[in-house]
This record gives C-alpha cells, sequence and structure tokens, in this order.
C-alpha cells in the first residue's frame, strides 16, 4: 500500500468518526473475539436479519449514505435488500495445513443496505458476546456482488476472500479460480489447483498464523487499547489488502457495534471501511 492511499484511508475513517458524532477511541475491539459458527444457518440468518433492521442501525445508516452529501439525513431512507449473505475468508487451518481444513471459514453476514439515491452498503453482521450485531459498515456490494460472480463461475463452490490481499476467488473440487484482479494476479486468469494454492497461502501467511511469534506481538490485525486513536493502522491496511497479515476473525475488524461508518474500497474509490 502506498504511504498515499494509506493516508487517504487514515482520513476516511477519522472523517467518518467525527461526522457520526462518535468519540475515536470507540474503535477499540474486544480483546478475544467471538468465534462465529461454522455455517450460516437460517437461525443465523433470521439473527442477522433483525440486527440489520433495527433502529439503531438503521437510523446509523442514514448517517453513513448522508455522511458526503449526496443525500439528507431525513431523505436517505435506508432499506435491507434480500437475507443475509455468508461472507468466508481464507481459513488459517487450511493455511496451516490442517488434514481436512477447508479453504475458508465463515467470517460473518452481510446484509445489503440501500439508501433513497441508490446508495449500497454491506453491514458486516458478526456474532458477539451480546449476540448478533452490526460491526462494521462498509460502501459498495463487493461481497454480493463476488458471490454472484462465484456461484455462475463454479456452481456449488465456496466464494471467499483472501483478505491480506483484497483477493475473492471461488474454490470446488480441486481448483481455486479468481474473481477479481488481484485473484488474477496471485493465481493466474485460469486458477490454480487447490494444492498450489494451500502452497502459496503457506508460504505467504505460515509464519503469521494466530499463536506465532508476529500473532504474539500484536502484529496480526485488530486493534490494542493504545492504538484506538489511531484507527488508521489496522483499517487503511485492510483497506489496501496489504500490513494486515492475519485478521483474528470478525471481532479483530470491529469498530464499536454501530460505531463508526468508514469508507471503503481503497484501490476503487479512494477510501474504505
Amino acid at each position: 500500500m502506498t504511504q498515499r492511499a494509506a493516508t487517504a484511508a487514515a482520513a476516511a475513517v477519522l472523517a467518518a468518526t467525527a461526522l457520526l458524532g462518535l468519540a475515536p477511541q470507540a474503535a477499540a475491539a474486544p480483546a478475544s473475539p467471538v468465534p462465529q459458527p461454522q455455517s450460516a444457518t437460517a437461525e443465523n440468518k433470521a439473527a442477522a436479519a433483525q440486527a440489520a433492521t433495527a433502529p439503531d442501525t438503521l437510523a446509523t445508516l442514514s448517517r453513513f449514505f448522508a455522511r458526503e452529501g449526496k443525500v439528507s439525513l431525513t431523505a436517505a431512507r435506508p432499506r435491507i435488500e434480500g437475507e443475509a449473505i455468508p461472507v468466508n475468508h481464507l481459513s488459517p487451518e487450511f493455511v496451516a495445513g490442517r488434514a481436512g481444513a477447508p479453504v475458508a471459514r465463515l467470517e460473518f453476514l452481510a446484509g445489503k443496505a440501500v439508501s433513497s439515491d441508490g446508495q449500497q452498503a454491506a453491514l458486516w453482521i458478526a456474532r458477539t458476546e451480546a449476540g448478533w450485531q452490526v460491526v462494521n459498515i462498509a460502501t459498495g456490494d463487493d461481497e454480493f456482488r463476488y458471490a454472484q460472480l462465484g456461484a455462475a463461475k463454479l456452481p456449488g463452490g465456496t466464494v471467499f476472500r483472501e483478505p491480506q490481499i483484497d483477493a475473492w476467488y471461488v474454490a470446488g473440487g480441486s481448483r481455486v479460480l479468481p474473481l477479481d484482479e488481484d485473484a488474477v494476479r496471485a493465481v493466474g486468469a485460469d486458477g490454480t489447483t487447490l494444492a498450489a494454492y494451500r502452497v502459496r497461502v503457506a508460504r505467504a501467511y505460515g509464519d503469521k498464523l494466530p499463536g506465532s511469534a508476529y500473532a504474539e506481538g500484536g502484529m496480526a490485525g485488530g486493534y490494542a487499547e493504545a492504538e484506538a486513536e489511531a484507527v488508521p493502522a489496522a483499517v487503511a491496511a485492510d483497506a489496501e489488502g496489504a500490513g494486515v497479515p492475519w485478521a483474528a476473525g470478525a471481532g479483530a475488524l470491529v469498530l464499536g457495534v454501530l460505531g463508526v461508518a468508514a469508507v471503503r474500497r481503497s484501490r476503487r474509490v479512494g477510501a474504505r471501511a
């Protein structure tokens, strides 16, 4: 990530915090993230839908969509479209070579929010100590778009993101196929075998897994109390897909439940949440 991009993402985070009337200190995440379920059951989706449509969520979405003056706070009228979908990330167990480990694991559920003027955002909804809650709001529709692309490219496959490089893939059988330019750069336009992909990610992240010296040194994502005011460090790095070699689950993404909404997609539109 370039210094310019990091600075832009940092500014976006702090600006969004101020626009929502929230203190930067709200960015501190729980020390021990709550493990997410292994699959998105109907019960989990129902709980996520309840969190997405809660009055506090909709009020925060109104502020989010109005933050740049594209629509007024009262005219935003956000709505939630469709049901929450599972969002999978590269699994640390797979990277570690654990026998039988799937290539990806459920990281959170995403709900699509749309404003009256057509702006879109993804609600990241995760299981926390207090139950299912919205832990982040991100601009755009990446989660939903790549889910559709993956289903079309490899029906029945698992769509997942490699957050370290912001790459999206679909995996099925013995193949891993790219869904965006970052993934093409990583595995080629025709994709690769699951075994070859495992070799690549093990080489890239094998020494940065949870429990490693790297992680124990506090370098594997999340926020420490001392870093709370400097929110950009982790957020900007993850925004560019660099500098956050491993995240400790959805809890590492918490910016305070409904606590801040930062602009996402640095590489594509200038900043990211």
